[in-house]
């Protein structure tokens, strides 16, 4: 009998550790990432930006909220949230209570497709068939039917109540630590509503720096900040690639960006020029797959430095 049933006992055994490990664990094992990005005018004093996505948040996730508002205590000079803070339509106060030391921070904000729709359960296996056909989102997936609607205009009001700009499909302006700072938003393209024609025009002439936002990192959102010349673009989105192979890293993005660039800082070429990229690996999941493996949730904290 052992002969017979010991090796698919033992793989058996080896995937529930796997699992429980992945949901356990690793989902809630939160990081802080730290790079720097030398984007900023010389001479200027280096600026701390706060990067946080893909939160996710559910009822009752109290180490994630608390994880959260500690990250206050970095005394950022300006946050960044690129969207995907739902994953619950219940979870909205819960979510605000968490990012409110945030909120008193200058900061900026666009929303993806988890703010506006609540999630659906779906085979996992379906991003690795999916990223085989070419298809991601509604780029090439018929349109989603009988999706339930977040309340993200409450989302909405808290942000802008705080102060923080909406960059949905639009462009604003900050003046941080004596920097004028110019931002270029848009709309999640992973459900087609990005609008890149209506902020075109590349950056402003006038500010020390400006920075592309948009929360999936879709080749066609990066080829146009990249053309137009802006030196920095932040997103989110991929989870990192959420279940990783040690060693070899994501599998999948859930959108059309390489795996090599599922996160962190990397760089993105187009129209003969070159820009910054960061993606954030996020820190959260999809309520009905709530595991992460090889992947550990996190914010980064980018330190912007004078340009060589």
């Amino acid at each position: 009998m052992r002969a017979r049933y010991g090796v698919p006992l033992g793989i058996t055994a080896l995937g529930a550790a796997g699992v429980a490990y992945a949901a356990g664990f690793e989902a809630r094992s939160f990081r802080l990432r730290r790079v720097s990005v030398p984007v900023l005018p010389r001479g200027a004093n280096p600026l701390r930006v706060l990067q946080v996505s893909d939160i996710h948040m559910v009822c009752g996730q109290r180490k994630k909220q608390r994880w959260l508002r500690s990250l206050a205590g970095l005394r950022p000079d300006l946050v960044v949230n690129t969207g995907d803070n739902l994953s619950d339509p219940d979870g909205v106060p819960e979510l605000l209570d968490a990012l409110g030391p945030l909120m008193d921070f200058p900061g900026v904000y666009v929303f993806g497709s988890n703010d506006y729709y609540g999630p659906k359960l779906r085979n996992p296996a379906r991003y690795l068939f999916e990223k085989l056909q070419g298809r991601h989102g509604l780029n090439g997936n018929p349109p989603a039917v009988g999706a339930v609607h977040n309340p993200w205009e409450g989302i909405r009001d808290a942000f802008d109540a705080a102060g923080w700009l909406d960059l949905t499909n639009a462009r604003g302006r900050l003046k941080v630590e004596g920097l004028e700072l110019a931002f270029t938003g848009l709309d999640d393209p992973h459900i087609k509503r990005d609008r890149y024609e209506k902020v075109a025009g590349g950056p402003e002439a006038d500010a020390d720096l400006s920075v592309g936002v948009v929360h999936a990192p879709y080749l066609r959102s990066l080829d146009a900040f990249t053309a137009d010349g802006y030196p920095l673009v932040l997103a989110g989105h991929t989870h990192g690639g959420q279940l990783c192979v040690p060693f070899y890293g994501a599998l999948v993005t859930n959108c059309d960006i390489d795996t090599d660039r599922a996160k962190g800082l990397s760089t993105h070429r187009a129209g003969g020029r070159t820009a910054y990229l960061h993606v954030s690996a996020g820190c959260g999941t999809n309520r009905y797959t709530p595991v992460r493996f090889a992947c550990p949730p996190e914010a980064t904290l980018l330190t912007l430095t004078p340009r060589d």
